[in-house]
């Protein structure tokens, strides 16, 4: 019995050290882990926060270095209840790091975890603070730090570039920052975009704002009503047979950034349902849409050289 456990033991070790290993050769993995909210006090789940780094590549494969790259925080979706932390997340910051961008996966906290707003709200806003201030250490731009979100993480990445002019929420936790929080740039996905009863996600929005759902909190955080002038290029893509979130929600962002003449690109697909992200599937062979529609337009915006 003692030598079965330990053939289970090492074949367990070996299918755990397999897929670091191949990152590893690859030079992908992300040895950077942040705590967004180390030393912080008055976070509920503070530790839970991090940002996972994946430094820019050049053409050659290895880290780029003593260049000034792009940014993007990743939010992966998951009904701001749980965190789709491969496809949506880690496959997502590979892609980014090979085009030369620098990319940071953002582990923020989520109703799974017992957190409502402005929990969510705070970890986005906190880490483009952090990259920012950091932007030497990390090879950044500050100037091209932008955000990218799938499904819930698409709502929330329109938060942090419709909300802010305001870091009171950093403030209510001793927080000042004499950088901006604003994204250069945003691109939700499949995103919740509204709270509104007609269209909007029942699960996303109960898991942001808890019992409290009266009508003026659903308009508030209804992002096609906060679109204003002054946002930054908005880059959208969802599908007309998505399961999941209703397109109608990407369809009204579209037409309030029109309205406010805010720079932005929508694709609107026939097929290709939800949560497709940047994995294996068959949407993202069928279309390469990050190769064919995403990076040509992080070019036209000035992100990519």
């Amino acid at each position: 019995m003692k030598k079965i456990k330990k053939i289970f033991a090492f074949i367990l070790s070996v299918f755990l050290v397999l897929p670091v290993f191949a990152d590893c050769v690859k030079g992908h993995l992300s040895s950077e882990k942040i705590k967004i909210w180390k030393n912080i006090s008055g976070i509920q789940q503070g530790s839970y926060s991090t940002l996972s780094v994946y430094r820019a590549l050049n053409t050659e494969g290895s880290s780029a270095e003593n260049q000034k790259r792009a940014a993007v925080i990743i939010c992966p979706g998951g009904s701001y209840h749980h965190l789709g932390l491969f496809h949506e997340g880690k496959d997502v910051a590979l892609w980014f790091q090979s085009i030369g961008v620098n990319a940071f996966v953002l582990k923020y906290r989520t109703s799974g975890k017992g957190c409502h707003h402005p929990a969510m709200l705070q970890d986005i806003q906190r880490s483009i603070q952090i990259v920012r201030e950091n932007a030497d250490d990390f090879g950044v731009d500050v100037n091209k730090v932008g955000a990218i979100g799938f499904s819930a993480g698409g709502h929330l990445v329109l938060m942090a570039a419709s909300f802010y002019e305001s870091d009171d929420e950093l403030k209510k936790l001793g927080i000042k920052t004499d950088v901006s929080i604003r994204p250069d740039f945003v691109i939700p996905v499949y995103p919740v975009v509204s709270m509104q009863q007609d269209i909007g996600h029942e699960w996303s929005r109960e898991s942001l704002l808890g019992k409290d759902q009266s009508q003026e909190r659903r308009d508030y955080f209804s992002m096609e009503k906060q679109v204003k002038k002054g946002m930054c290029p908005v880059f959208i893509l969802t599908n007309k047979d998505d399961r999941t979130v209703m397109y109608q929600n990407s369809v009204r962002l579209d037409e309030a950034l029109t309205a406010a003449g805010v720079p932005h690109k929508f694709i609107l697909g026939e097929i290709g349902d939800h949560g497709f992200g940047m994995g294996n599937n068959k949407f993202v062979h069928s279309t390469n849409w990050n190769d064919e529609w995403l990076k040509p337009w992080l070019c036209q915006i000035g992100a990519l050289d």
